[in-house]
């Protein structure tokens, strides 16, 4: 319900219905990295709000059909085992955001299917301010071996200070091959073959 006059907001609904309901809804994904001020991608119409939620909470058909100032795009997943949120204050509504380290690999998770590597590159290239010590927990304890071989091989080519400070020795990243691209470049640090266009960037 809102009041005669008012407008169903997304970030209204999404507090209220984990506060009333005991739910864990959280902005994620670029969306979260907007909010954190990384804001590479531009809106075109309608923005996009990418909300995550755990597997076993599959968000109600009224938060999927109703109308918003933003679309809402739900995405789930059990790959982070000690997800990283922070709580803001939006538009008068407390919402769990998720912190950027977590908000990039979400971006990862979700390739090819929302996003381009190369537009994630672009991303990459402004996370300077990462804290090593997150990267390292949220590595350690993620199971998605395409996403963590991804998320290093970016960040080794940004040439990011906190990259040298990471222990990739207690990050396991797998033995078998993976090929991201088709046609792409084989990358043997990583055992992954990456979109050219990305190999060839500089």
């Amino acid at each position: 319900m809102y009041r005669t006059g008012g407008q169903l907001r997304s970030f209204g609904a999404i507090a209220s219905y984990n506060e009333q309901m005991g739910k864990c809804l959280h902005v994620g994904a670029h969306s979260a990295l907007e909010l954190s001020g990384f804001s590479h991608f531009v809106p075109m119409g309608r923005p996009l709000l990418m909300v995550g939620h755990p597997v076993s909470e599959v968000p109600p058909n009224w938060l999927r059909t109703c109308v918003f100032e933003r679309e809402l795009q739900f995405f789930s997943t059990n790959t982070f085992s000690k997800p990283q949120f922070f709580n803001r204050i939006e538009e008068g509504f407390e919402i769990a955001i998720a912190a950027p380290e977590q908000a990039f690999l979400e971006c990862l998770l979700l390739t090819p299917t929302h996003y381009t590597y190369m537009d994630l590159y672009y991303i990459m290239e402004q996370l300077t301010t990462l804290r090593p010590e997150v990267l390292q927990s949220m590595l350690e304890n993620t199971d998605n071996l395409k996403v963590k071989r991804m998320f290093l091989y970016m960040a080794q080519k940004a040439g990011h200070y906190w990259f040298e400070m990471l222990d990739k020795s207690k990050i396991y990243l797998g033995t078998s091959k993976y090929q991201l691209s088709k046609n792409g470049v084989y990358i043997p640090e990583y055992k992954i073959t990456v979109p050219k266009e990305l190999y060839d960037y500089e």
